[in-house]
C-alpha cells in the first residue's frame, strides 16, 4: 500500500474518541488497577504488537513495584480476519505463583486473550486480569474472554485502528481510535 493511499485512510476515517478521550480512559484504567493489583507484586504482559503504545501509557500511571514482559500471539498477523493462534515469543519471566495483568490493545472476539489466558494458567498463574483499551462487545466469539477486567473504551463493530491498533500493519501512532470508512 502506498504512502498516498494510507494517508487517504485517515484523512477519510470516523474519529471514535480523540486523543483527549485515549488519555483520559488511561488515566481511569491506571486508577483502577492501582487500586486492586498495587499489594499483589504484579507481572504485567504486554500482548505485543498491539498493545505497545496503550501499555507503555498505562504503566507510567502504575505508581508502585511491578516487573513486566511481554508475550507475542496472534490470529491475524496484518489480515483483518483472526485464524488459529500462533506464538511468536513467550514471556522469559516464569508466571508460578504470580499474579498477571495482561495488557492488550482491542477485545473483540475474545479468542486471542481467552487462549492467552488459558496458557498463563497452565504455567501456575496465581490470578490473570486483562486490561484492554477498547472493546467491541458486539464481537464476540464462542469460546472467547467474555469480558476484559478494565476496559478504556467501548467501540462498534468496525475496522479501528490508532494507539496501537492497525490498518493493514499501518496507523498504530495515529493519535485517536478511528473507523476506517465503509467498514
Amino acid at each position: 500500500m502506498n504512502r498516498e493511499a494510507l494517508e487517504r485512510v485517515l484523512a477519510e476515517a470516523e474519529c471514535l474518541a480523540d486523543e483527549a478521550r485515549v488519555l483520559a480512559a488511561i488515566d481511569a484504567m491506571g486508577h483502577v488497577i492501582a487500586q486492586d493489583l498495587r499489594e499483589l507484586n504484579p507481572l504485567v504482559l504486554t500482548v505485543m504488537t498491539g498493545a505497545l503504545i496503550p501499555a507503555g501509557l498505562l504503566l507510567a500511571r502504575l505508581h508502585f513495584p511491578l516487573q513486566m514482559d511481554y508475550v507475542h500471539a496472534s490470529r491475524y498477523g496484518g489480515a483483518t480476519i483472526g485464524s488459529e493462534l500462533r506464538w511468536l515469543a513467550k514471556p522469559r519471566t516464569p508466571l508460578a505463583g504470580r499474579h498477571v495483568l495482561l495488557i492488550d490493545d482491542i477485545l473483540d472476539t475474545g479468542l486471542t486473550l481467552a487462549a492467552i489466558i488459558a496458557w498463563c494458567r497452565e504455567q501456575g498463574a496465581a490470578s490473570v486480569r486483562t486490561a484492554v483499551l477498547c472493546e467491541k462487545p458486539d464481537a464476540r466469539q464462542p469460546g472467547g474472554l467474555a469480558k476484559a477486567d478494565y476496559v478504556g473504551l467501548t467501540i462498534p463493530n468496525r475496522y479501528v485502528f490508532g494507539y496501537g491498533l492497525d490498518y493493514q500493519e499501518y496507523w498504530r501512532n495515529a493519535p485517536g481510535i478511528y473507523a476506517v470508512k465503509g467498514l
